[in-house]
């Protein structure tokens, strides 16, 4: 769905019904979009003809019916078009109804279904460290609890706020705070279908001053790429309304904190920096408002009822600003309950992975994290093999899946390269069969394969092609090789385990 009201609507509708809703990001190719229809078991899409995104229209109906013809039509029944983009699409008979069609016959009211406190509400993919993306299942009490108490919490919310969180509803931050969170604590939330673009690059600041925002929620991504188009674009709007600014996604570094407090803030709006993950429905770390200082880059402490602890891979506990991982030792309302068809996978990714006293009884976030003098938490990004691409956590494994899926790659090798704009930004390194020559044209192309099996946002920035990758003796790639290569830093630690060393000679030239 694009970001349109429908798109909440359907979420709410499906609640309200209980019947569990999976929201796949519209950026999403039709091939990610048929795997999550077939491992959720959906019986029924609701879409639009398109949307709009920088200036484009995103064929969004022509996506699903390509995901339905090539294997999600042993799950999908019938498929709800929204009218959005007015163009010509193909409607398949008894199976494609139109949205407005289809509400001429509707009551005015619907009454609710009544729930037990843990069915499920909601199962939303996300990546992990395998090829394969994890159904991440929510249940109604206790998501929904955690969603509105962390929301009445850090936003301070007043009754005449306007807030505006600019995530798409695709993902865990527009679930938990653009539909759910807001709207049980009876906020007025913004929907913006669209992002800043060559063509308009205040477009956000526009939407400040025409609607008044008050509490502003966006990601450490979008306010590096404010400061790189300059302060002369915020500071033609009027930002007096603000008087909350809140960060979502992945560690922002301190400059950017700074430059949103001053030019965006105009150094009197509160910074809230939160920490939470799709997996834990809600904020877990971040300051509250008027009550506990900030420090630039810091998350600051957990909220109550939050018990966290910096631990190494044997759980015991840390020195102070030593850098180790992130658990939580206690239970919360909004954490997941499982992986939606392998609760085995759910409890070795995150209750079997880090022991805390003894026990493997503590949830693993999947990020390392310090501790400072004050107590304050420093969170220092993935420790597994995940990318965190301006917030959207990508698994290599799945990037690795899809260039090996070109009839040209031999074998992949996918890590993370820090980014000023992004985060993190991917560089792929891949071996080619026999007979295949790498070109610049071959580079494209795999490019364009990527996107085309995943998504524009699992597009790597860079591949390098090389005979061969450096390997242990056993076989496994060394991607901490990889990673220091992708960085254009020296090589450093133990490689006696590698096989051939001369493939780091060519990897560097290459690199």
């Amino acid at each position: 769905m694009p970001m349109i009201p429908e798109a909440m609507f359907a979420m709410l509708a499906c609640a309200r019904i209980g019947a569990p809703h999976s929201v796949v990001f519209g950026g999403f190719s039709s091939e990610a979009l048929k795997d999550r229809l077939i491992d959720g078991n959906a019986r029924f899409v609701i879409t639009a003809d398109g949307g709009f995104r920088k200036d484009k229209v995103i064929e969004l109906k022509k996506a699903v019916d390509a995901a339905i013809e090539s294997g999600a039509n042993k799950v999908v029944e019938k498929v709800v078009v929204v009218q959005r983009s007015q163009k010509n699409i193909s409607m398949v008979d008894d199976r494609d109804f139109w949205w407005h069609e289809l509400l001429k016959d509707q009551k005015d009211h619907c009454e609710p279904e009544i729930m037990n406190s843990e069915d499920r509400l909601f199962i939303l993919y996300t990546s992990g460290s395998t090829g394969k993306p994890k159904g991440v299942v929510h249940t109604t009490a206790g998501y929904n609890l955690w969603s509105h108490l962390t929301f009445k919490w850090i936003f301070d919310l007043k009754d005449d706020d306007i807030y505006w969180c600019t995530a798409d509803v695709g993902w865990i931050t527009g679930h938990s705070y653009i539909v759910y969170g807001p709207l049980s604590n009876g906020a007025t939330t913004l929907m913006y279908e669209g992002v800043p673009r060559p063509s308009n690059l205040g477009a956000f600041w526009e939407i400040v001053q025409k609607y008044k925002v008050s509490i502003f929620y966006t990601a450490p991504t979008a306010i590096r790429a404010f400061m790189k188009s300059g302060r002369e674009i915020p500071d033609k709007y009027n930002l007096e309304s603000l008087r909350l600014l809140g960060t979502v996604g992945e560690p922002i570094n301190p400059e950017a904190w700074m430059w949103y407090k001053d030019v965006i803030g105009k150094d009197k709006c509160p910074i809230v920096d939160t920490w939470w993950q799709t997996e834990t429905g809600g904020v877990m770390i971040s300051p509250l408002p008027g009550v506990v200082a900030t420090k630039p880059g810091s998350a600051t402490l957990p909220l109550p009822g939050i018990e966290v602890e910096i631990v190494d891979k044997n759980g015991d506990k840390v020195k102070e600003n030593e850098g180790g991982y992130l658990i939580i030792k206690k239970p919360w309302p909004g954490m997941m309950r499982t992986i939606h068809g392998n609760s085995e996978r759910y409890l070795e990714s995150y209750w079997e992975y880090i022991s805390f006293k003894g026990e493997k009884n503590v949830y693993f976030a999947g990020d390392g994290a310090r501790i400072d003098e004050d107590g304050y938490i420093w969170i220092m990004g993935r420790v597994d093999d995940v990318i965190s691409v301006s917030g959207h956590r990508l698994g290599t494994m799945e990037i690795e899946s899809a260039l090996v899926s070109h009839k040209s790659v031999a074998e992949s090798a996918v890590v993370g390269k820090k980014d000023d704009i992004k985060g993190e930004v991917i560089v792929a390194f891949v071996s080619l069969e026999k007979e295949v020559n790498g070109s610049s044209e071959l580079v494209e192309d795999l490019k364009k394969h990527v996107v085309n099996e995943i998504g524009i946002i699992a597009k790597p920035e860079k591949i390098i092609i090389s005979d061969s990758l450096p390997k242990t003796r056993s076989g496994k790639i060394m991607r901490r090789i990889l990673r220091t290569l992708a960085a254009g830093e020296k090589i450093s630690g133990d490689i006696s385990t590698l096989e051939d060393s001369s493939v780091l000679e060519k990897l560097k030239e290459l690199s």
